[in-house]
Formats: structure tokens, sequence, C-alpha cells
């Protein structure tokens, strides 16, 4: 394998490998841009704190706020990777998918990748003063749970978990940018996130499980083993029950829950098809979350309507 190999978990079209200048594209794939669904998994939490302060106002979602939380979702989301390789650079080396990464290739090196860590806060700052007090106090304590996420995998068997609370943490800041401060709905929402990582990434993490075993990387598949469909589907179980009570205690209307209802079958036909031993299967399975949180998203905009029926 060359150094310009594309990633094993990225796709053979993706567009920084078919259109990106060939000096740009270590870059990009330093913050994975040639895989992007990890920027909806990290915006689409932001997106619906968004859109659950919004209904309970019978309002739709402040479209700058959306459009500011994809693009700080895009920057924060590329710093995050770049950390999380620096940091774990030499267990990267040792993992056949990660191997060719950017950092364990030679393409950037460390001060590089430093470099663009600074360069994507920075920017993503900017964006964060303008979405009040509360939510840049909320943004800067994310940046805690982001540096502490890469050495998760070295002393617990649920980075997953951080990951999630990690991932998530834009309901609470996009739920505070547009209200001006916190409930318990976006409480509630935001546990419901935590466990729908939880069990993404712990389809995420078969890919890696035998590689992570020689490396002496813990995850929660490798915990779970041959219990792992058991341990998503019960994880997805409880982020369907807690984004239904946000949605009731917030006062949604009744059209939240057809869409409800399609996120809740989304979820669980992953459970049903999760397979320890089918790595390639679980990426489908992984990358098909885009549309479930874009569905729940819908959901919570669609709970505006009808607030006569409010169930």
């Amino acid at each position: 394998m060359t150094a310009s190999a594309i990633l094993p978990d990225a796709a053979a079209t993706n567009w920084v490998d078919r259109h990106a200048p060939p000096a740009l594209r270590p870059w990009l794939k330093l913050g994975r841009f040639d895989r992007p669904a990890g920027i909806w998994l990290l915006m689409l939490p932001g997106w619906q704190g968004i859109a659950l302060a919004g209904a309970e106002k019978g309002q739709w979602p402040n479209p700058f706020l959306l459009v500011a939380f994809f693009v700080g979702a895009a920057l924060m989301r590329a710093a995050g990777c770049a950390f999380n390789d620096i940091v774990d650079r030499d267990f990267d080396a040792q993992v056949s998918r990660t191997a060719m990464r950017p950092i364990p290739a030679g393409q950037i090196s460390v001060k590089q990748a430093w470099a663009f860590v600074f360069g994507c806060c920075g920017v993503s700052f900017l964006i964060l003063i303008c979405l009040g007090w509360l939510a840049i106090g909320l943004g800067v304590l994310s940046l805690g749970l982001v540096a502490a996420y890469p050495f998760m995998k070295r002393i617990t068997w649920w980075p997953q978990a951080w990951l999630g609370l990690t991932f998530n943490w834009g309901v609470l800041l996009g739920y505070a940018a547009a209200t001006g401060h916190l409930s318990w709905t976006a409480g509630l929402l935001y546990a419901s996130g935590i466990f729908w990582t939880l069990g993404y990434d712990t389809i995420y993490a078969i890919q890696d499980i035998e590689d992570d075993a020689l490396a002496g990387v813990k995850s929660s598949a490798r915990r779970l083993g041959d219990r792992a469909q058991y341990g998503v589907a019960g994880f997805y179980a409880a982020a369907f029950v807690m984004a239904m009570a946000a949605a009731w205690l917030g006062g949604l209307g009744a059209l939240f829950l057809p869409l409800a209802a399609l996120f809740a079958v989304h979820l669980s036909r992953q459970a049903a098809a999760v397979r320890i031993d089918d790595p390639v299967g679980a990426l489908k399975l992984f990358k098909s979350n885009t549309l479930a949180g874009l569905v729940l998203f819908l959901a919570l905009v669609a709970g505006l309507w009808a607030p006569e029926t409010r169930f």
C-alpha cells in the first residue's frame, strides 16, 4: 500500500481523492473530509437541540444557527480527528485500517498537525462568540471532553460512551444558543444522543476488534463480544425512549410521532443486522446513522405543528 492509498473506510469515490489537489489531500484526510459521515454525526445533535428549542415555542429552527453549527461541526470534527491522530499515532501505525493516515504514514508532521488543530479551533471560536454567553461557556467546556477522548480507550472498555458525551454536546450548545438557557428537555435529548452514539460507535468499533486486541486498545465492541447485537439494541432502545421523553416534556405536537416511529424502525433494523464477524457490514450500518439523526431532527421540526394535539 502506498502513502496515497485510499483509507479502507473512505469510499473509493470520495471527493478528496477524485478532485482535491494532491498537495491538499493529506490535510483534508487529516480532518477526515474524505469521510463526511462524522461531520453529520457531530452536526445533527446541534441541529436537534436548535429544532427542539424552536418546536417548544412553535417556531422554525433558526437558519443562522443551522448554518453556524454546520460550519462549526465541520471545523471542530476536523480538529478533533487531527488531535486524536496526534495522540494515537503509535496505535494507528499498528492497525491496518489506520496505518495510512497522514501522521503515521509520514505525510504530515506532528507540529504541522498541531497547527491544523489550532487553526480549526480559532475559526470555530469566531463562530462561537456569536452565539451568546451561555453557548460560549458550553463551547469552552466541551474542549475538556474532546481532549480526554483519545485517552479513554486506554483506561475504559467504554470509550464509545465518552464519545457520546462529546459528540452530543451540541444538543446543549444548540438549545442554549437558541434560547439563552438550558432545560430538562435539552438534558433528556442529550442523554438520548449519548445512547445513540454508544450504539453506532459500538458498531463502528467492530471493524477494528482484532487489531484493537493486538494493540491493547479497549472498546465496547470488544467488551460485548458476541453480545454486541444485544448491547446495540439496548442502547438504541434507551435513545428512543429518552427522545420521546424530551418531546413529551417539551410539549411537542403529535406530528412528531410518525417521524419518531421511523427513527425507531431505522435503529431497530440496524440492531437486527449487527454481526460481530462482519466489519464491512458494520461500516455500512454505521454510515446509515446520518439518516437516522436527520430523521430525528425532522421529527423535532414537525413537532412545532398541531400544538393543540400535543401528545
